[in-house]
């Protein structure tokens, strides 16, 4: 009995030790899902004005295009220039015919208050209500042209669609062909695609990091002397850090080799979701090509347009939050080492809290 009792305190005294390690080697486990929580903490007393940069700040206007007329950034010399978005139903209202008009308009009214244009170009968007393609591509020739996003959020072009692409890669030959060396520079819409292979079968992660990088190269073509840029954020059919098919990755390393920018919108410095994806491509590598980063509605005060329990177009700006622009700056500045800042024009927060911050 006595070696019995002895044989039992020994094994008990063995799972004790066994649990103790395993729970100091858990407490001393590093996950790195979470190797950037705190890296915003080293610009929490960045201050206002902004310090010094070499970074080229413009204000983003979506497609609110009437409001760069007398706004305070004409007489802003920090500001450079606006970065409106144009949707390819309004550029392509019928099928090869193009009607760049409202993006003449815009460059002429800017140029002359010695400011420039940044195209954002619109293929999606977040409105049940507005499909941002054109009538045309609507039909089954293109296989209805786009799908809805998540939750009917809004609408996505079929960039993976061969004829679709075809299609969106004449109009950006068109659109260079016009506005080549002129313009600042031109930018995608982000690579969150809102799909996957359930909800259109003719859709594959692997086919449309192929068609982006594709994408990619055409605007590299028809802007070879105008900044160009694609927005990556997150690859359908991946989730880093844990399920890393190198889809986002390979978007990054592409843009570097072939000279096409790389960003995204919402910098979101406290959330693990884009400080695993598009800011740690950001952070982790070097890059020949410029790099730009979006503060886009809601990201004055920590929140995305996507955000369920925000809405920007009811936000008034009542329950303002401290002014976290200077944080923002300094981080995507010193982390990110961005060449591109671009301030949504979201009231009150963008005369409130960006303009005195632009002020020397």
């Amino acid at each position: 009995m006595n070696n019995e009792k002895m044989n039992s305190k020994t094994s008990l005294l063995i799972i004790k030790i066994v649990l103790f390690m395993q729970i100091k080697a858990f407490a001393q486990y590093n996950n790195p899902a979470n190797r950037y929580d705190k890296a915003y903490e080293q610009y929490l007393d960045a201050t206002c004005p902004l310090q010094k940069d070499s970074i080229k700040h413009f204000v983003y206007f979506s497609r609110d295009r009437e409001l760069i007329h007398n706004h305070p950034l004409l007489d802003n010399k920090r500001l450079v220039g606006a970065q409106i978005m144009y949707s390819w139903r309004q550029l392509e209202p019928k099928k090869g015919t193009y009607n760049f008009s409202i993006i003449y308009e815009d460059y002429a009214y800017l140029t002359s208050h010695g400011k420039k244009l940044f195209i954002q170009l619109q293929d999606v968007s977040f409105s049940a209500t507005y499909k941002a393609v054109p009538d045309y591509l609507l039909t089954e020739e293109y296989d209805d042209g786009c799908i809805a996003l998540n939750e009917e959020d809004g609408w996505a072009a079929k960039r993976w669609n061969r004829k679709v692409q075809n299609r969106w890669i004449q109009l950006l030959h068109a659109l260079g062909k016009e506005f080549n060396g002129k313009i600042e520079g031109i930018n995608f819409q982000e690579t969150a695609a809102g799909t996957n292979n359930t909800k259109d079968s003719s859709f594959s992660p692997e086919r449309y990091v192929k068609c982006i990088k594709e994408n990619m190269k055409a605007l590299k073509q028809a802007f070879p002397n105008s900044v160009t840029m694609q927005y990556a954020n997150f690859m359908p059919g991946e989730w880093l850090p844990w399920d890393d098919k190198g889809y986002l990755r390979a978007i990054y390393q592409y843009g570097n080799e072939i000279g096409v920018g790389l960003g995204g919108p919402d910098l979101m410095v406290q959330r693990k979701g884009q400080l695993n994806h598009l800011i740690a491509m950001m952070h982790e590598y070097e890059y020949k090509v410029p790099l730009g980063i979006a503060i886009q509605d809601g990201n004055y005060i920590g929140k995305t347009g996507a955000d369920k329990d925000y809405n920007e177009h009811k936000d008034k700006g009542l329950n303002q939050q401290e002014n976290i622009v200077p944080l923002l700056h300094a981080f995507a500045k010193d982390f990110l080492n961005v060449n591109y800042m671009f301030w949504v024009n979201q009231e009150p927060y963008f005369r409130e809290n960006v303009i005195p911050c632009m002020n020397n």
